[in-house]
């Protein structure tokens, strides 16, 4: 009898050592993850430092996997996925969101904010919140906000100083009702176009487009684009949101798990990008693009400065909220 406990004993051991490891793999929970950019961009930043800690922090119970370079579709395109729970997360630019919630279009103002200090004081404060809490109501869990930047504008006709330069200009804008009405306004002629746009820059299928210098580096627009004009017209976020229905399944454990990596991740990248920003400005010019690092930005807000009373903003809700967003960063 002792033989026979002592070699079901030793057969036990060699099943735990064999197949702990499989058992272990097998009990991981795999979420996808959305991201229109390729690796090195702002976005993939921000899901590279998600799924690094989330991993960690969750001793392997959760694993990540980033479908990345536009494999699952455009930034709409990988909204209309959260939301039905055929992906769980994503970072995505904040423009494509206000076709979602208008909402959103508060943050996407034109020269709302002066700085990176205003920015984190309105985002990461009651006006921000809101806002990620308002996503629910469209099927997302709004979980942080991480940065894409300021964005600036690059043309291949003539250098822009002024409001009046950009008339007649074929600006590539997202897909966002309100990016199209800025550069309206300020006598351009927008043209919506879904991310990468290298080729149709090449070839003068549109005149220029706009965005923050970390773009201008990462797509190699210097090779293409020759005149730049910092504009810092809008400040552009990404926000980094989950699958309402997946969100609701979670435990409260694993929400703040998730919820606190995301958070993490975040900031990690918005620090990550701000310290980069001299460095690529001086690889720009380097490279050739003609820089015009101050022009007359009191030309470009007048031209948009009625866009407060356009039909946008008319919702009460949204309207009530942008005015205390021009309000904190007065």
């Amino acid at each position: 009898m002792t033989r026979k406990i002592a070699t079901l004993l030793i057969i036990l051991i060699v099943i735990i050592f064999v197949a702990g490891p499989a058992v272990s793999a097998r009990a991981a929970t795999e979420l996808k993850l959305g991201v229109v950019t390729k690796p090195g961009s702002a976005q993939n930043i921000v899901a590279d430092k998600f799924k690094d800690l989330l991993e960690k922090r969750s001793d392997g119970r959760y694993s990540v996997k980033i479908f990345h370079s536009k494999s699952i579709g455009n930034e709409t395109e990988i909204l209309q996925q959260v939301q039905m729970n055929t992906i769980q997360l994503a970072v995505v630019t904040g423009g494509p969101f206000d076709t979602f919630d208008p909402i959103v279009r508060v943050i996407n103002y034109p020269f709302l904010f002066k700085n990176t200090a205003q920015v984190d004081m309105v985002l990461d404060g009651p006006i921000g919140q809101a806002i990620l809490k308002d996503l629910e109501n469209v099927g997302f869990k709004g979980l942080a906000f991480s940065e894409n930047g300021f964005r600036n504008l690059t043309n291949n006709r003539r250098p822009v100083r002024t409001a009046a330069d950009v008339k007649g200009l074929k600006i590539r804008v997202m897909a966002s009702t309100l990016h199209k009405a800025i550069w309206q306004a300020l006598g351009a002629n927008p043209t919506p176009m879904p991310w990468p746009i290298y080729t149709e820059l090449e070839q003068g299928v549109i005149d220029g487009q706009e965005n923050p210098l970390w773009v201008m580096e990462v797509y190699k627009f210097y090779e293409i684009q020759k005149y730049m004009t910092m504009t810092r017209h809008v400040y552009s976020p990404h926000i980094d949101v989950a699958s309402l229905i997946w969100w609701q399944s979670l435990d409260a454990g694993d929400q703040q798990l998730i919820q606190k990596a995301m958070l993490d991740a975040a900031r990690y990248q918005r620090k990550d990008n701000r310290d980069k920003n001299a460095a690529r400005l001086k690889l720009l010019k380097e490279k050739g693009m003609l820089v015009e690092e101050h022009p007359d930005i009191d030309s470009f807000r007048k031209k948009v400065a009625n866009l407060k009373d356009h039909e946008l903003f008319r919702d009460p809700k949204v309207h009530a909220l942008l005015e205390k967003a021009l309000a904190a960063t007065r």
